[in-house]
Formats: structure tokens, sequence, C-alpha cells
């Protein structure tokens, strides 16, 4: 404890204010993610102010917990309440950013992952006791989650915005080239890549088997025949990785939570053509936490770290990068890993990720 005679208390007030105010949006983070998984956003979007009665029968939610959610919601500030009519209403300006036809602008999908990292929260307090990590199969919504959030921030916006990024990139996939995507999750970037390129080829890897069958599955529903997906894991891809078969190589957010990351980018240098562009999707942190303390969603980001990315590495005896390994850090594995050409690109609409063009050489 600090000396009396230095001891601030208007600081000490304040912080105290501060921990209530995380203790009040914490919980209402929860309700959020509630909120978007059961539709009541979307549904209040479509009303004018309406009791808690009207609002459950058109969601066909129970009416008890309805009311009580949005209880949370009004004490939030996230909902108008009229009480002399007992009436709610979620304003235009608060449904732009919590309602599925706000695509990428849907904050509402981040919350979701408030719930799934509490999950783990017995067994990452065991690992700051005894270390080690929590292997992915602990967390049971953790890819559901991610392949929505994806499905925001890189589906809605890859014609438009992530393939231009590789100049002539979309001529080549309309003529026919071969793809791999490296940590593809759910498969939903490269079934959508395959159902709009019918002429490429396309390979996705992950060691989730989870993630891969309902990869393959979706896969097969829509009738693709140039995509396939494999359960590897890719802590000895530098040794087993085809050498120079495929043009385009991508990871969308992957690599740090791998357990040998520079193993993995050591593969994806073995498997791209001499003329092969890797696509490289990551966490734009800086790799310097004086930096980081700027970051819009800094904190957001060395949790969801914590409690997942670094321990799905850690629970492999991998490294444990974590997802805030940064800029820096990361041209230094692809230096490490051989690649000699490294351009970071920015996306207006994602504050969350750096863009990393890169070559096996100089680009000229």
């Amino acid at each position: 404890m600090a000396d009396k005679q230095t001891f601030d208390t208007i600081k000490a007030e304040t912080f105290a204010g501060s921990l209530i105010d995380t203790l009040n949006k914490s919980a209402l983070s929860l309700m959020t993610s509630i909120g978007h998984r059961t539709g009541l956003f979307d549904i209040m979007s479509e009303m004018d102010f309406a009791t808690s009665y009207k609002i459950a029968d058109k969601a066909s939610l129970n009416e008890r917990y309805v009311r009580e959610w949005l209880g949370a919601m009004v004490t939030g500030g996230i909902i108008d309440y009229a009480p002399e009519s007992k009436s709610f209403h979620l304003p235009d300006e608060h449904a732009a950013y919590l309602t599925r036809v706000a695509g990428t602008d849907n904050m509402a999908v981040l919350a979701q992952y408030t719930a799934v990292m509490g999950e783990v929260e017995d067994d990452i307090i065991s690992c700051f006791k005894k270390g080690g990590g929590v292997p992915y199969s602990k967390f049971h919504r953790f890819h559901e989650v991610m392949a929505e959030a994806s499905g925001q921030s890189v589906l809605n916006s890859l014609e438009s915005h992530i393939l231009p990024l590789v100049p002539d990139l979309i001529l080549k996939l309309k003529s026919g080239i071969r793809m791999l995507d490296v940590g593809c999750g759910s498969g939903n970037i490269i079934n959508k890549l395959a159902t709009l390129f019918p002429h490429s080829n396309f390979t996705g890897m992950d060691l989730s088997e989870e993630a891969i069958a309902t990869a393959s599955s979706a896969a097969a529903v829509s009738g693709l025949k140039n995509v396939e997906f494999i359960v590897k894991d890719l802590s000895d891809f530098h040794q087993t990785a085809p050498e120079a078969k495929y043009d385009f190589i991508t990871t969308f957010d992957a690599i740090h939570d791998q357990g040998k990351p520079l193993n993995v980018l050591k593969g994806i240098y073995r498997a791209l053509k001499a003329d092969g562009i890797y696509l490289m999707q990551d966490i734009s942190g800086t790799s310097h936490l004086e930096e980081d303390i700027k970051h819009p969603i800094g904190t957001f980001l060395y949790t969801i770290s914590c409690m997942h990315c670094m321990t799905v590495s850690l629970a492999q005896d991998g490294e444990g990068l974590g997802a805030m390994w940064g800029e820096e850090t990361t041209k230094e594995y692809l230096r490490n890993a051989g690649f000699t050409s490294v351009i970071t690109n920015k996306l207006s609409h994602d504050i969350q990720n750096n863009w990393y063009v890169v070559t096996k050489y100089l680009i000229d």
C-alpha cells in the first residue's frame, strides 16, 4: 500500500468508478451476445416502441427472459424505454452496429467471444498455476463464432477489397490456378472462392477435425468439385509441404496460434511456386506494448490472445506467440522463413488486422 501522504484519493475513486463501469460493460457484453444469437436485435430493428410481450411474441421467445434482457439493455444504454407505456425501442443509430444487416459494422458478433472465453476460464486458471495450454477441443463454439466474424470482415469484402490487394489475382483465379488456405477453419472463405472461380482448384488444411468436417459438408451441399479439405497438424509442415505446388496461398488469422509458427511459414515458402503470392491476414499489433495501448480494441485482443490464441499453441507444446505478436515480429518470422518481399496493407473497414502481401523474391 502506498504511503498515506502520497495516496491520491481522487485517482483511487476514479479507478473504482472505472471498475464499476467495467463490471457493467462486461455483463452487457454477455447480454449483447444473447441479443445477437436470439435475433432480438434484428427483430427490434424492424419494430417501433413495443412491450416485452409483443417483442417476445414476434421473436418466438419466452417473455419473462426477454423482459429481463430488456432491463439489461435499457440500463446499459442500448435500448430506449418509455415508462408510461412500458415499451421498448432499438434506435436506428444503435441497430446500425448490432444487426445482421449492418454487415462488417455488427459488433454484436464479436460480443459472443465473451461467453466463449468464459467457458474455459477454469482451464485457463489452471494454466496460470501449472503452465501448459487449453486445446482446441475445449472451445465448443469458437470455430462457429470465428466463422461468423470472418464472414463479416473477410467474406463480405473478398472481391471488393481483399483479392485486389494482389495485382492480377482475380484474372488468374478466373483462368485457373492452384490455391491453398492454411488453417482454413470451417472453410467458408475457400468454399466461396471455389464457387466464384470454378476453373481454379482449392485446398484447405486445418488441425480441427470438427472444422474440416463442417467445411467438407458445406462443399458437398454446394456440389463443389474443385475444393478439398484435409485434417493436418502443421507442426512439421516445413518438411511435409509439397514443393512449389501452389500459385496462391492464404492464411486468415491463423499463424500466431500455431504450435510451430515458423515451421508453418517455412512450409508455405516451400509449397509456393517461385512466382507465387502468399496473402497473410493477421492481427494488427505492433510488437510493443507501449504502442498497443493506443489500439482501439487492444484489451479485447489481448484477452482473446490469453484465453485462446496463446493457450491453444501452448497446448501443442508450441511457442505461444499470441495474437498480439505484432507487425515487427511477424515480418521477422517471414524473413526467417525465407521470404524477401513483405508489403503491409490496411483496409479502412478493418481495425483489427494487417494484410501482408508476401513473395519469395522482391517485387519489381
